[in-house]
């Protein structure tokens, strides 16, 4: 399931679209404010956005250029009453995906987010080259300096999520929602495990990890010798 942002400044209808998603199984954040938006994205990574048009301080279109300016690639659902084609068209050129017309039934959203999720948030190219690691996306292999490293199938899954959403910080409860999203079995140990199983094969000396710790945060990839 999902990690799902939702900035609405009218609290009903916040919180309505809040539980309806989390009976689906996603994870939920609300907000009622564009300015608090940006607080959230820097120390957590989402995989869809659900953005009113009209918040108070910065408005939705506004909160939905920024997010694009500044390299996110997830889903972005605009919410508004606003129903005129100059208005979609605004909301689209800013970066939106995609666009509901308020009041809207609830089972629609529903459908929309489906959708907005089967799509690949992060277009990446099949090779990845960082440093001295050549990942190959397609046929799952990572290289160091030529030599393949052997890594299990959830290392790999752990790997990629850091790979496509590159400078993102998640934490372990993040990392569990999205890469054991099916296991119900699997618990923030089994994170922390697997983690530093792949640090240490990606580099056993653990000099120049490229998936970093964020003291307080969680975890990002490094993608730089900065």
């Amino acid at each position: 399931m999902a990690k799902i942002l939702v900035v609405e400044d009218d609290e009903v209808i916040a919180r309505g679209v809040e539980e309806y998603l989390q009976e689906d199984g996603h994870t939920v954040d609300a907000l009622h404010d564009g300015e608090s938006v940006f607080d959230f994205v820097a120390v957590s990574s989402y995989d869809l956005f659900i953005l009113d048009w009209q918040l108070p301080g910065i408005q939705g279109v506004e909160v939905c250029q920024r997010l694009r300016e500044k390299g996110e690639l997830a889903p972005i659902l605009m919410l508004t009453a606003l129903s005129s084609i100059g208005k979609k068209e605004q909301g689209f050129d800013a970066g939106a995906d995609d666009y509901l017309t308020k009041p809207f039934d609830m089972r629609e959203l529903r459908i929309r987010v489906r959708a907005l999720l089967r799509r690949p948030s992060t277009i990446v190219d099949s090779r990845v080259q960082l440093g001295p690691y050549d990942i190959d996306l397609v046929n799952r292999r990572v290289y160091r300096e030529s030599k393949e490293l052997a890594l299990s199938p959830k290392e790999f899954d752990v790997l990629q999520y850091f790979v496509q959403k590159p400078d993102h910080i998640v934490n372990a409860d993040g990392l569990l929602a999205r890469v054991w999203s099916g296991d119900s079995e699997a618990a923030v140990d089994t994170v922390y495990t697997c983690l530093n199983r792949l640090r240490k094969k990606l580099d056993p000396a653990d000099k120049n990890a490229i998936i970093e710790t964020v003291h307080g945060f969680g975890y990002r990839l490094k993608t730089s010798n900065t």
